[in-house]
């Protein structure tokens, strides 16, 4: 804030100082410059708290996908096949769809799965749309889908941005 010069009066030969009030409040600049400077931290913070807010996604993907696979492979101890004979069923067809979905992921079979192989995929929705792991009985991994500006992997997991294969 700035103060105004004193007014100088004279009257009858005596000069007198009048003191004016200093200026309240903001100029029009002033609040302009703030504006600029909250938009453009808001600018850089959002696409930096979004990445990280998938990035915290992520691991209910890989979370879903190993206890599935862990499902598979208690089913090939017991049985000793991963596709669904006779009364029983392979876990990638249990209609029980809460067993299959780990927060923002959904984990299904990709195919049917025969006697000696199987492919799993988690697929997210909500915040994570468009992400899409796999892993097969092998334990290869790949990321099959990511958003705008992740990297895509056949042979393993990205679960950062940066991330590269």
């Amino acid at each position: 804030m700035s103060t105004s010069p004193p007014t100088v009066l004279r009257r009858s030969g005596r000069t007198l100082r009048v003191r004016r009030q200093p200026r309240r409040g903001f100029t029009l600049i002033e609040l302009m410059v703030a504006v600029a400077m909250v938009a453009l931290l808001v600018g850089v913070a959002l696409p930096s708290y979004r990445d990280c807010l998938i990035r915290g996604h992520l691991a209910d993907a890989s979370n879903g996908l190993a206890l599935m696979r862990a499902q598979m492979e208690r089913r090939y101890q017991d049985n000793r096949s991963y596709a669904s004979v006779g009364s029983l069923v392979t876990p990638c067809a249990s209609t029980d769809a809460t067993g299959r979905t780990s927060n923002h992921f959904v984990v299904t079979c990709s195919g049917t799965p025969t006697a000696t192989a199987y492919t799993l995929l988690a697929t997210g929705n909500g915040p994570v749309t468009g992400c899409g792991f796999t892993v097969n009985q092998v334990d290869v991994r790949a990321t099959t889908a990511a958003p705008a500006g992740w990297n895509t992997c056949s042979t393993k997991w990205l679960l950062e941005k940066a991330a590269t294969c």
